[in-house]
């Protein structure tokens, strides 16, 4: 359990400024809303994946849900899963009238595009044209590279993708200074993407859960899960958060971004402890 005595010193002020800043991600499952509204307050931030197996409907369906009970929530809109300029059109003006204001922009993982968008950058581009609403768009990152994409070619990617963003949210990296000197070269806000207080046999069947195919580019994305994560004893989320807090001061390190895998009451829990930790407990 995290302490008082645990996180002191200069990386206090740091790391008080990431749990203040705290989002979640979720996936959308059919026990999705309930587990939300069950367990994470209304002022916690959300994104919501897009897979490839439920198409983007399920997404923004519960995107839609999750608004009316007053959550923010930014939905995944990954490039690949739309059909042309109409489609685009269409999902920003459902999410428009749904009173969204926040969205993340990616490639998405289907091997083949369904339409004219291979890639985030060419997404953003249609959506700065037809004059997306959003006062907040996210985009990708990677600090340690992509398992299956050259570094020049993500780092080029991220150099175009920029202008057309407000903010970084990035994959999983397990080191808390390679992510630090990765930020101090992008140029806008970064959120630290990590996986939260999820069990190793949680992981197991959400990425069961979420087809074989779509998995196995998960984890090829996140390079360091394989062996950072899944062996036993080799990942602790607050040890993390502590690291991470002791480089963010004076960096463009804005706050944590955590895949839950839907483990929210467990997550839940973990974020009041480190709140109280760094003295910003809160009643709900």
């Amino acid at each position: 359990m995290t302490t008082q005595q645990e996180i002191a010193g200069p990386r206090r002020s740091g790391l008080a400024d990431l749990v203040r800043n705290i989002s979640y991600e979720v996936m959308p499952f059919t026990s999705t809303e309930r587990s939300v509204v069950e367990s994470v307050p209304s002022s916690v931030p959300l994104t919501v994946t897009a897979t490839e197996a439920k198409g983007l409907d399920a997404t923004l369906g519960l995107t839609e849900r999750l608004l009316a009970r007053g959550y923010r929530v930014a939905p995944h809109l990954p490039a690949r899963q739309f059909r042309d300029r109409a489609h685009v059109r269409d999902v920003l003006a459902r999410l428009t009238e749904a009173g969204a204001d926040s969205v993340f922009v990616i490639g998405g993982d289907a091997p083949q595009p369904a339409g004219e968008f291979p890639d985030a950058h060419s997404l953003l581009q249609v959506m700065a044209e037809i004059g997306q609403p959003f006062t907040e768009v996210g985009i990708g990152g990677y600090p340690e590279g992509h398992g299956s994409i050259p570094r020049p070619v993500i780092d080029d990617a991220l150099r175009r993708k920029t202008p057309l963003a407000t903010r970084v949210i990035t994959q999983i990296c397990f080191d808390a200074t390679t992510t630090r000197a990765w930020a101090a070269g992008v140029g806008l806000p970064v959120t630290v993407g990590m996986p939260g207080p999820v069990s190793r046999q949680k992981l197991i069947r959400i990425s069961a859960g979420i087809g074989l195919g779509q998995s196995a580019r998960f984890l090829q994305k996140q390079q360091s899960l394989l062996w950072r994560f899944l062996l036993p004893g080799s990942y602790n989320p607050t040890r993390l958060t502590r690291r991470l807090g002791a480089v963010a001061p004076g960096t463009n390190l804005r706050g944590l971004h955590i895949f839950t895998f839907n483990e929210l009451a467990g997550t839940e829990r973990w974020r009041r402890r480190l709140l109280d930790a760094v003295g910003e407990g809160e009643v709900r």
